[in-house]
């Protein structure tokens, strides 16, 4: 089994990375397509830096003539697109059956930044899938999918170290079992239909806009919490307002606070220890920020 491989953040190169390592006479990996850079993953990863000797392409757009000639040109069987935030297109999806990947439980969640809106909407569960890629995202058969327990201390750096941890698991499992297949059946196309089952109805998460990051402290203290932890690293950071300037925070404690007569975003107290602000149902602590001349008791953030 011949894969050409497609991805550009961190989740890629661990995915590649464990492709090369399960690779036997039955499944070779012929190609690879990333990024030079990216202004749009937060996670971004050059694999080329995990190609060795193998053929790897700088893609502007995979579904452009000089992609599709290159994929050609390798003669894969399959596609693993795996991280990789853009559509492909028909004529790709006609010549090579592509499995994609997606950090939640298909077909709920599909769409847009899913360990953010994950973490942000207190989720308790999400999961992983792979699935057979079609015109639309993240709408194709499911391949393999494994659920995901998403604890209160989780946050966008934990939460993705276990999504990819239970995605490669799935990913070895899975990869042996097509090569495997693959030397009774060589009709790939075929061969992933059979082991598929097609999704029913789901939601799809959008993009996420730049005032999703604004933290207003007339929140609920859990929504804040929530907002803070699902935009930490590796993502931008929440972000507070204080004197007209925008300050980022990436972790935060949830505080008890009684004082239901005092308005929201009034700060309680200022320190090395942290920011203590008042919310509308509570308070919060904010310890990790780039705020450097703290304000004063009494100020407003």
């Amino acid at each position: 089994m011949r894969i050409f491989f497609i991805g550009c953040v961190e989740f890629s190169h661990f995915a590649l990375e464990k492709l090369l390592l399960i690779q036997n006479e039955n499944l070779k990996i012929v190609g690879i397509a990333t990024k030079e850079k990216s202004d749009f993953n937060a996670d971004f990863y050059d694999l080329k830096k995990d190609a060795q000797n193998i053929p790897c392409l700088y893609s502007r757009n995979i579904n452009d003539k000089e992609s599709i000639e290159f994929i050609k040109k390798c003669k894969p069987d399959i596609i693993f697109c795996l991280g990789w935030s853009y559509l492909i297109k028909e004529e790709l999806l006609k010549a090579y059956p592509i499995i994609g990947f997606h950090p939640s439980l298909l077909p709920q969640n599909r769409g847009r930044h899913p360990i953010i809106w994950a973490l942000f909407l207190g989720l308790k569960q999400s999961g992983v899938s792979f699935f057979v890629m079609d015109k639309n995202a993240d709408t194709g058969r499911i391949l393999a999918q494994k659920s995901i327990k998403i604890s209160k201390k989780d946050d966008a750096a934990s939460l993705y170290k276990k999504s990819t941890k239970t995605a490669l698991k799935l990913l070895e499992k899975l990869t042996l079992k097509l090569s495997q297949k693959a030397l009774k059946n060589k009709n790939f196309k075929e061969l992933l239909r059979k082991l598929s089952t097609p999704q029913s109805a789901g939601n799809a998460w959008r993009k996420r806009d730049f005032k999703d990051g604004i933290i207003d402290f007339r929140m609920s203290t859990e929504a804040i919490y929530n907002l803070i932890r699902a935009l930490t690293h590796p993502y931008i950071g929440a972000e507070f307002i204080y004197k007209g300037k925008n300050y980022k925070v990436y972790k935060a404690k949830i505080i008890k606070n009684s004082q239901k007569n005092l308005e929201c975003g009034k700060v309680l107290k200022a320190d090395k220890k942290g920011i203590l602000i008042k919310t509308y149902d509570g308070a919060i602590l904010l310890y990790e920020h780039t705020l450097n001349d703290l304000p004063k008791k009494d100020e407003y953030l």
